[in-house]
């Protein structure tokens, strides 16, 4: 650990001097490579802040860090209102950043479990929505949040569970697009340990506190159920099984990519309209079964479709390869999720609900 003094303004007149922070070299160099590895260097960047452990301490290695490579930091609270103390975290968020010399901007959100989606779900749409709309307002394009090798461990045994494929299986990636905002995880690679002591650390120093999520140990909800009921086991079992499943996901993430690549050549190859809504049937099934399958996900992600159920995804394909070659059997009208996948004279085509039904 280091001590690097917290950038930023100078505290307001009348405060005292703000004292220097104890600083993880591994922490700090994992994000100022990902920082630097930015095809553009941002003016300005904000870190997703919950005042649990893991997000202060990005926002207290973001504060000495990206400062020195000329990006202001600002730090982003969604409110959920979910819990009694939501009131009382917002207020601790609010004394580190004082102590950071850095700006919170807090936005409150209503959640409502949607269709389909528990309130784990719900809320984190929720939380993205806010963080894009806070974006949008402050003219940040960068948020840093502080995701690291245990939660990735946690969300790839969790879409294993749930049947996910290939590339939900790759998990969380270290830079993401999500509502026109570059995601940035620069602790993916490293243990949550790391991240405790060095809020030991800082609260050694400072006496700050992060706050303690109580959802988190709760097995009511899905991902705490694994971490508290099943992480103890495999910890027993298997010591190191996160650094494995973590391996693992990254070995799924190449696998993924190299599949993407594949569908895009292939997709290339079945005379796409111009705008890529539309394809040949007739070139679509001169491919092999998997890769008609393989080029039909790539195709509805394009468009910006929500990847069908494997059951959707068999029912479709059982039609296409039903359908006659020249597109005389025009009962083919798939509806998934928005969108609506149809054949004519030959093409099939993928549409929002509304522009099909014109």
């Amino acid at each position: 650990m280091t001590d690097v003094p917290p950038p930023g303004s100078n505290p307001p007149a009348g405060a005292g001097a703000i004292p220097s922070l104890p600083i993880s070299t591994a922490l700090a160099a994992a994000l100022r490579q990902t920082l630097q590895a930015l095809p553009e260097r941002p003016r300005r960047i904000a870190v997703a802040f919950s005042g649990g452990a893991d997000s202060a301490m990005l926002a207290v290695h973001a504060a000495a860090v990206a400062p020195l490579l000329g990006i202001e930091v600002m730090l982003f609270h969604v409110h959920h209102g979910l819990q009694a103390q939501a009131d009382e975290w917002a207020q601790c968020g609010q004394v580190l950043a004082a102590r950071l010399a850095l700006p919170l901007i807090e936005a409150r959100v209503h959640v409502e479990p949607a269709s389909g989606k528990g309130i784990e779900a719900a809320a984190r749409d929720a939380r993205y929505a806010a963080l894009a709309r806070l974006a949008g307002e402050h003219g940040v394009n960068h948020i840093l949040l502080a995701h690291h090798s245990n939660d990735q461990a946690e969300t790839v045994l969790l879409r294993l569970l749930r049947g996910t494929g290939l590339s939900g299986m790759a998990a969380m990636a270290p830079v993401t697009q999500r509502g026109g905002v570059t995601y940035l995880r620069p602790w993916l690679e490293r243990d949550r340990s790391e991240i405790l002591q060095a809020a030991d650390d800082v609260e050694a120093a400072i006496g700050w506190r992060a706050v303690q999520d109580p959802t988190n140990a709760d097995p009511r909800y899905t991902r705490a159920a694994l971490r508290e009921l099943l992480a103890p086991v495999l910890d027993a079992r298997w010591s190191g099984w996160r650094g494995i499943v973590a391996r693992h996901a990254r070995h799924m993430a190449e696998a993924a990519e190299i599949l993407d690549e594949v569908a895009r050549e292939d997709f290339a190859g079945l005379d796409p309209s111009a705008d890529g809504a539309s394809f040949s049937l007739q070139a679509w099934r001169a491919l092999s079964p998997a890769r008609q399958a393989q080029v039909l996900r790539y195709w509805l992600q394009r468009n910006g479709a929500r990847m069908p159920t494997d059951a959707r995804m068999a029912d479709l394909l059982r039609q296409l390869r039903g359908l006659h070659s020249l597109g005389h059997d025009r009962q083919l009208r798939v509806e998934q999720a928005g969108h609506v996948v149809r054949c004519h004279r030959g093409r099939v085509w993928v549409e929002r609900r509304g522009q099909a039904d014109l």
